[in-house]
């Protein structure tokens, strides 16, 4: 597998522990509806999460976060519409970006919430 997909693959898996140890239950990770994806999928309460998850090995070229185009949240939101569909949830969602660096021996992990609003 090219490093560029364990990098990602290595920054879902600490953006579900970090979602997690906030008290989140993670619903399902890599969701696909048609051409789209959500990365993760976390519920808190009444509240469901679609979060897309960002992960650079350094900041060379700028933040994580920055990366998440806006075709790109359009692909999430299409997935998020049916995955709320398919399964009757009837509360509030968000959006959020989880930005994961793993520089080195570092790992910073950024949520930010509400992104695509």
């Amino acid at each position: 597998m090219a490093q560029h997909n364990e990098t990602g693959k290595q920054g879902e898996i600490e953006a579900a522990r970090y979602l997690r140890d906030k008290g989140y239950e993670i619903m399902t990770q890599n969701y696909r509806y048609q051409h789209a994806e959500v990365d993760l999928i976390a519920k808190k309460g009444k509240l469901l999460v679609f979060a897309e998850v960002k992960t650079r090995s350094n900041l060379n070229y700028g933040n994580p976060e920055e990366f998440v185009s806006y075709t790109k949240a359009k692909l999430v939101m299409k997935a998020a519409e049916q995955y709320i569909f398919a399964n009757g949830w009837l509360h509030d969602v968000r959006f959020d970006i989880i930005a994961v660096t793993l520089a080195g021996n570092e790992l910073r992990v950024k949520h930010i919430e509400d992104a695509f609003s």
